[in-house]
């Protein structure tokens, strides 16, 4: 089995201005970013609004990324609370012969190690021919995934629960299988991820940081000196100021007013953090270009 790493965007989703979802440019901003330097993508993760985008919408996508060249390199969040839309959205997206998803525990209701490892447990059997990055989020859903929960889970399912992206930090310094990918879920630790054998890195802000942190992963692998981690990390740090969604919405929009359109209940950034993300971000000189010349 291949192991899957790299610089992995969360990619943002595009919406007309009625709010339906614009199939086309979001996959076009998904192969950009791909062919900016990303490795991959996962479509529908929490940067792409996947709670708040309807499953008929979801569905007419995959059909029309099914057809693109870069298809085998995206990850596919499922998003649902439900245990019966996520196993059903799987069996479609397996049906245009998408196999990796990235896939979160429901959110909103309390529960411990033991129910996630049955929640995880119906998916596989469900669709056992599937790939599971699990994601570790506690922010969003309200659980953090103990080692001995994926311990569990990476037991059972050695062949379906193959990665995890780490966005709590609790298990990326700890968590370690044969033919097991960990991605943290920043920059900031990608570079000390990479040193202490993760995988590489899932990232909303790989939406803007696509060939600086493509520059920093292919520097380490080849064992070259790094003269881009400092300016990566200082860009994602000014992204960590603000709401990630809200920030990179307010920024790709300077470059494309279709960026201003986001679902409720999210929003842009205000005047005052608009500003100040813009201009933190012209002192590091670093500006979104469809080269990313930055």
């Amino acid at each position: 089995m291949t192991k899957i790493s790299g610089i992995i965007a969360a990619t943002m989703s595009v919406l007309n201005s009625d709010l339906s979802l614009n199939i086309e440019k979001t996959i076009d901003h998904a192969e950009n970013l791909i062919e900016q330097g990303c490795h991959g993508t996962v479509i529908f993760g929490s940067t792409g609004q996947a709670q708040l985008i309807p499953i008929s919408e979801k569905i007419e996508l995959l059909n029309k990324l099914s057809l693109s060249k870069f298809k085998d390199k995206n990850l596919i969040g499922t998003g649902f609370n439900s245990l019966g839309e996520t196993i059903n959205f799987m069996r479609i997206a397996k049906s245009l012969n998408f196999k990796k998803f990235l896939i979160m525990p429901p959110a909103y209701y309390k529960y411990g190690d033991i129910e996630v490892i049955e929640f995880y447990e119906k998916v596989v059997d469900a669709n056992p021919e599937c790939k599971i990055i699990l994601y570790n989020f506690e922010k969003l859903c309200g659980y953090k995934f103990s080692i001995n929960c994926v311990k569990e889970l990476v037991k059972k399912f050695p062949k379906q629960i193959v990665g995890i992206k780490d966005s709590s930090y609790n298990l990326y310094k700890e968590l370690r299988f044969e033919n097991f990918s960990i991605f943290p879920g920043s920059e900031l630790k990608l570079l000390e991820g990479l040193q202490i054998g993760c995988s590489g890195i899932i990232s909303a802000t790989c939406n803007v940081t696509a060939q600086l942190s493509r520059k920093v992963y292919d520097d380490f692998i080849k064992g070259k000196e790094q003269t881009q981690n400092e300016k990566l990390c200082e860009v994602r740090k000014i992204f960590d100021k603000y709401d990630l969604i809200s920030g990179l919405h307010t920024f790709w929009a300077k470059e494309n007013s279709i960026h201003r359109n986001i679902l409720p209940p999210l929003r842009l950034l205000n005047e005052d953090d608009e500003k100040n993300l813009i201009q933190s971000l012209k002192h590091l000189n670093f500006k979104n270009k469809s080269s990313m010349a930055a």
